[in-house]
């Protein structure tokens, strides 16, 4: 994939932010369990960085996928994984199926002002008994003259307790097949019946606000309705397409930087006479984990390169997903070997490295749903039996 001079000043714009603005903070933010969303949002909403892949009519500066891919790189630059998350999630998670299916008055009053950095957004799927299983989603609405009135929860929801609305899979047609049942609600985070007081304990992303959500009558016009009633499952199959390429982009530079903090202590580090990096089996495995590396970055810019053309890449950004969430785990626990005690210090940078790492094979559908979609779409399941 060939990146431009305004790829490049994209690059510089990200990186300046998080210099200035973002890295001085990350200790503070990951002791308290959270960072102000609002305030650093609306910091990347002045520069144009949060619609980047969005028309100018919204907002947004009408550029290809492969911007976002670019900022997506720059973004783990971020000295935790925690805000990188929240961002993408504004950008490639919650936003997509509104900017391409959501009718103009919707994109007025909540793309229009997330582009800005105006609002925050969370995107809302995943329940306590369904994960990766998305069709088992139970949050449901009832017709209630033009209202919608919402019961059920959300689970794992990252923004949750800042968002000011949510991009929320509920069913609401009766009586067809699952996929058939669910469409994408907006619902505003301040409407009544909206319980959003459990806060989630992580192992990683600990500067990224964690909520379980609840709705208990919750009342939304169907006008909040995210394009074609009964296409939710369809809409969200699509979103996930970009939130797993953004997801494989953003793991390339995390692993990069793991694999950089390693070679800098294994050089600095001295046992039995030499430096750790000394030892042949250790800068061997380095040598090894950043072919991976190169490899990933490869399948990534490919599948990017094919979406921006216009090609269904949905098989591609699985095996992205598939691959970034084994090699952030298999570089992230090499890297903390080969630091030692010091890598299973909680203060170590790759110690939080590997911890924040550790969600990419779970979070957005996990290693075995990719590997599902991969045998299907390659043609390799077994065929039913019929009767």
């Amino acid at each position: 994939m060939k990146f431009t001079e305004e790829h490049a000043l994209i690059r510089k714009t990200v990186n300046q932010i998080i210099e200035k603005h973002i890295n001085p903070r990350v200790e503070e933010w990951e002791q308290a369990g959270a960072f102000p969303a609002h305030e650093v949002f609306k910091l990347f909403g002045e520069q144009g960085l949060l619609g980047l892949k969005y028309p100018e009519e919204h907002g947004g500066a009408g550029l290809d996928y492969s911007y976002t891919i670019a900022m997506a790189e720059e973004l783990a630059n971020i000295d935790c994984g925690g805000v990188p998350l929240a961002i993408g999630v504004q950008t490639d998670m919650c936003t997509p199926a509104l900017a391409r299916f959501g009718s103009a008055e919707l994109r007025k009053e909540f793309l229009e002002p997330s582009i800005a950095g105006d609002l925050v957004g969370c995107i809302g799927v995943s329940e306590v008994g369904a994960g990766s299983d998305v069709a088992s989603t139970k949050t449901h609405a009832r017709r209630d003259g033009d209202d919608f009135v919402i019961n059920g929860g959300k689970m794992w929801i990252t923004n949750g307790f800042q968002a000011d609305w949510m991009c929320t899979l509920v069913n609401t047609v009766e009586g067809v097949a699952p996929h058939k049942s669910k469409s994408l609600v907006i619902i505003p985070m301040d409407a009544k019946g909206v319980d959003r007081s459990t806060k989630l304990d992580k192992l990683g992303m600990r500067a990224s606000d964690t909520a379980q959500i609840f709705f208990e009558d919750v009342r939304v016009p169907q006008r909040y309705v995210i394009g074609q009633e009964g296409f939710g499952f369809v809409y969200q199959m699509m979103q996930f397409q970009e939130e797993r390429l953004w997801g494989a982009a953003n793991s390339v530079r995390s692993i990069e930087r793991m694999l950089e903090m390693t070679v800098e202590y294994t050089r600095q580090r001295k046992a039995f006479g030499q430096s750790i990096l000394d030892n042949q089996w250790v800068h061997f495995k380095l040598a090894e984990l950043e072919t991976e590396l190169e490899a990933l970055r490869a399948l990534v810019y490919r599948a990017t390169e094919l979406y921006v053309s216009g090609k269904d890449v949905t098989k591609l950004a699985s095996m992205c997903k598939l691959k970034s969430g084994r090699l952030c785990r298999e570089v992230g626990d090499w890297c903390v070997q080969f630091h030692g005690g010091m890598g299973y210090m909680m203060e170590t940078p790759i110690n939080r490295a590997y911890r924040d790492a550790r969600l990419v094979a779970i979070g957005g559908g996990a290693d075995e749903i990719m590997m599902g979609i991969i045998a299907k779409l390659s043609g390799t399941l077994p065929k039913r039996k019929k009767g």
